[in-house]
Protein backbone atom coordinates (compact mmCIF):
# COMPACT_ATOMS: atom_id res chain seq x y z
CA UNK A 1 0.00 0.00 0.00
CA UNK A 2 3.09 2.30 0.98
CA UNK A 3 6.56 2.60 0.57
CA UNK A 4 9.13 5.27 1.43
CA UNK A 5 7.02 7.55 4.10
CA UNK A 6 8.32 11.05 4.87
CA UNK A 7 11.37 11.27 6.88
CA UNK A 8 9.93 12.58 9.65
CA UNK A 9 9.52 11.39 13.13
CA UNK A 10 5.79 9.65 13.22
CA UNK A 11 5.47 9.48 16.62
CA UNK A 12 5.57 13.23 17.00
CA UNK A 13 3.19 14.47 13.72
CA UNK A 14 1.28 11.47 15.46
CA UNK A 15 0.63 13.29 18.97
CA UNK A 16 0.68 16.60 16.99
CA UNK A 17 -2.91 14.90 15.07
CA UNK A 18 -4.40 13.76 18.58
CA UNK A 19 -3.81 17.36 20.37
CA UNK A 20 -5.59 18.95 17.45
CA UNK A 21 -8.27 17.02 17.17
CA UNK A 22 -8.58 16.66 20.68
CA UNK A 23 -9.07 20.35 20.89
CA UNK A 24 -11.66 20.59 18.58
CA UNK A 25 -13.40 17.92 20.51
CA UNK A 26 -13.11 19.65 24.18
CA UNK A 27 -15.54 22.22 22.37
CA UNK A 28 -18.26 19.49 21.39
CA UNK A 29 -21.58 20.04 23.84
CA UNK A 30 -24.19 17.64 24.52
CA UNK A 31 -26.13 20.00 22.07
CA UNK A 32 -23.83 19.78 19.38
CA UNK A 33 -23.63 15.64 19.08
CA UNK A 34 -26.65 15.57 16.39
CA UNK A 35 -25.01 18.40 14.19
CA UNK A 36 -24.31 17.34 10.55
CA UNK A 37 -21.14 16.60 9.49
CA UNK A 38 -19.00 16.27 6.26
CA UNK A 39 -18.99 12.69 6.69
CA UNK A 40 -22.73 12.43 5.11
CA UNK A 41 -23.44 9.16 7.20
CA UNK A 42 -22.95 10.29 10.65
CA UNK A 43 -23.75 13.12 12.67
CA UNK A 44 -21.56 14.28 15.32
CA UNK A 45 -22.24 11.74 17.80
CA UNK A 46 -21.58 9.12 15.69
CA UNK A 47 -18.16 10.53 14.22
CA UNK A 48 -17.26 11.18 17.83
CA UNK A 49 -17.92 7.31 18.31
CA UNK A 50 -15.85 6.04 15.40
CA UNK A 51 -12.80 8.18 16.35
CA UNK A 52 -12.81 7.12 19.62
CA UNK A 53 -13.06 3.09 18.41
CA UNK A 54 -10.37 4.06 15.67
CA UNK A 55 -8.14 5.06 18.43
CA UNK A 56 -9.18 1.64 20.53
CA UNK A 57 -8.80 -0.47 17.53
CA UNK A 58 -5.23 0.48 16.42
CA UNK A 59 -4.26 0.74 19.86
CA UNK A 60 -5.26 -3.11 20.09
CA UNK A 61 -3.98 -4.05 16.73
CA UNK A 62 -0.92 -2.72 17.75
CA UNK A 63 -1.06 -3.92 21.43
CA UNK A 64 -3.40 -7.08 21.16
CA UNK A 65 -3.55 -6.86 25.15
CA UNK A 66 -3.89 -3.40 26.12
CA UNK A 67 -7.19 -3.23 28.17
CA UNK A 68 -9.94 -0.81 26.32
CA UNK A 69 -10.78 1.89 29.00
CA UNK A 70 -14.51 3.23 27.50
CA UNK A 71 -16.04 6.24 28.94
CA UNK A 72 -19.88 6.96 28.50
CA UNK A 73 -20.67 8.71 25.67
CA UNK A 74 -22.28 11.92 27.78
CA UNK A 75 -18.03 12.81 27.50
CA UNK A 76 -16.82 12.61 24.32
CA UNK A 77 -14.04 14.29 25.30
CA UNK A 78 -13.39 12.30 28.07
CA UNK A 79 -13.79 9.29 25.63
CA UNK A 80 -11.11 10.92 23.28
CA UNK A 81 -8.96 11.71 25.59
CA UNK A 82 -8.68 8.03 26.55
CA UNK A 83 -8.56 6.24 23.78
CA UNK A 84 -5.58 8.49 22.52
CA UNK A 85 -3.68 7.53 25.17
CA UNK A 86 -4.22 4.31 24.78
CA UNK A 87 -3.12 4.54 20.95
CA UNK A 88 -0.45 6.90 21.82
CA UNK A 89 0.90 4.38 23.96
CA UNK A 90 0.62 1.33 21.88
CA UNK A 91 2.84 3.22 19.13
CA UNK A 92 5.39 3.86 21.38
CA UNK A 93 6.67 0.74 21.75
CA UNK A 94 10.21 1.00 20.47
CA UNK A 95 10.39 -1.92 17.97
CA UNK A 96 6.84 -0.47 16.53
CA UNK A 97 8.06 0.97 13.28
CA UNK A 98 9.17 -2.56 11.75
CA UNK A 99 6.77 -4.81 13.80
CA UNK A 100 4.06 -5.91 11.19
CA UNK A 101 0.67 -5.30 12.40
CA UNK A 102 -3.36 -6.37 10.92
CA UNK A 103 -5.39 -3.09 10.32
CA UNK A 104 -9.02 -4.80 10.43
CA UNK A 105 -10.13 -4.85 6.43
CA UNK A 106 -6.91 -2.93 5.18
CA UNK A 107 -4.76 -5.78 5.74
CA UNK A 108 -1.00 -6.67 7.45
CA UNK A 109 1.64 -3.64 7.62
CA UNK A 110 5.14 -2.20 9.17
CA UNK A 111 4.41 -0.41 12.29
CA UNK A 112 5.39 2.94 10.58
CA UNK A 113 2.45 2.73 7.98
CA UNK A 114 -0.32 1.92 10.63
CA UNK A 115 0.93 5.13 12.47
CA UNK A 116 0.73 7.21 9.45
CA UNK A 117 -3.04 5.86 8.09
CA UNK A 118 -4.17 6.20 11.94
CA UNK A 119 -2.63 9.92 11.54
CA UNK A 120 -4.27 11.10 8.67
CA UNK A 121 -7.45 9.78 9.95
CA UNK A 122 -7.22 11.55 12.96
CA UNK A 123 -6.21 14.70 11.19
CA UNK A 124 -8.98 15.03 8.87
CA UNK A 125 -11.84 13.52 11.09
CA UNK A 126 -10.51 16.30 13.73
CA UNK A 127 -11.00 18.83 10.83
CA UNK A 128 -14.57 17.35 10.38
CA UNK A 129 -15.57 17.70 14.23
CA UNK A 130 -14.25 21.52 13.81
CA UNK A 131 -16.06 22.36 10.86
CA UNK A 132 -19.66 20.85 12.28
CA UNK A 133 -19.74 23.32 14.83
CA UNK A 134 -17.80 25.77 13.31
CA UNK A 135 -14.93 26.15 14.70
CA UNK A 136 -10.70 26.75 14.07
CA UNK A 137 -8.72 23.94 13.07
CA UNK A 138 -5.26 25.07 11.46
CA UNK A 139 -3.17 22.35 11.09
CA UNK A 140 1.05 23.33 10.77
CA UNK A 141 2.58 22.89 7.60
CA UNK A 142 4.56 20.29 8.18
CA UNK A 143 2.22 18.00 9.71
CA UNK A 144 0.06 19.02 6.68
CA UNK A 145 3.12 18.21 4.32
CA UNK A 146 3.57 15.07 5.54
CA UNK A 147 -0.28 13.72 5.68
CA UNK A 148 -0.53 14.53 2.14
CA UNK A 149 1.98 12.74 1.27
CA UNK A 150 0.91 9.82 2.84
CA UNK A 151 -2.49 9.82 1.58
CA UNK A 152 -1.14 10.25 -1.79
CA UNK A 153 0.19 7.04 -1.90
CA UNK A 154 -3.63 5.26 -0.73
CA UNK A 155 -5.13 3.82 -3.71
CA UNK A 156 -7.52 5.24 -5.73
CA UNK A 157 -10.09 2.08 -7.14
CA UNK A 158 -13.72 1.31 -7.25
CA UNK A 159 -13.35 -1.10 -4.23
CA UNK A 160 -11.27 1.23 -1.74
CA UNK A 161 -13.69 4.57 -2.68
CA UNK A 162 -17.15 5.50 -2.61
CA UNK A 163 -20.17 4.09 -0.66
CA UNK A 164 -19.32 1.06 1.68
CA UNK A 165 -15.24 1.58 0.93
CA UNK A 166 -12.81 3.47 3.23
CA UNK A 167 -13.09 6.35 1.85
CA UNK A 168 -15.53 8.51 -0.09
CA UNK A 169 -14.85 9.43 -3.82
CA UNK A 170 -12.45 12.48 -4.50
CA UNK A 171 -13.39 15.56 -4.41
CA UNK A 172 -12.02 17.81 -7.89
CA UNK A 173 -9.50 20.40 -5.54
CA UNK A 174 -7.14 23.30 -8.25
CA UNK A 175 -4.17 21.91 -8.23
CA UNK A 176 -2.53 25.06 -6.62
CA UNK A 177 -4.95 24.97 -3.43
CA UNK A 178 -3.40 25.19 -0.55
CA UNK A 179 -1.89 21.35 0.55
CA UNK A 180 -4.77 20.79 3.27
CA UNK A 181 -7.37 21.82 0.57
CA UNK A 182 -5.87 19.15 -1.51
CA UNK A 183 -5.70 16.64 1.55
CA UNK A 184 -9.47 17.07 2.06
CA UNK A 185 -10.17 16.60 -1.30
CA UNK A 186 -8.54 13.77 -1.50
CA UNK A 187 -10.34 11.87 0.84
CA UNK A 188 -13.89 12.90 -0.48
CA UNK A 189 -14.34 15.92 1.63
CA UNK A 190 -15.23 19.28 0.15
CA UNK A 191 -13.06 22.41 1.44
CA UNK A 192 -15.98 24.47 1.71
CA UNK A 193 -18.71 22.16 3.65
CA UNK A 194 -20.58 24.04 5.88
CA UNK A 195 -22.79 22.68 8.26
CA UNK A 196 -26.43 23.64 7.49
CA UNK A 197 -28.13 26.71 9.44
Amino acid sequence: MMTGLPAVDLRDLHRRALDLAGGAIAQVTAVDLDRPTPCTEWNLGDLLRHMVGENHGFAAAADPPAQRSVRDGDDPFGAFHDSAAAVTKAFAAPDFYDRQVEIGEFGVFPGRVAISMHLVDCLVHGWDVATSIDTFYRPDPELVASALAMASRWPDTPKSRGPGAAFDTRVPVPDDAPDFQRLLGLLGRDPSWAAPC
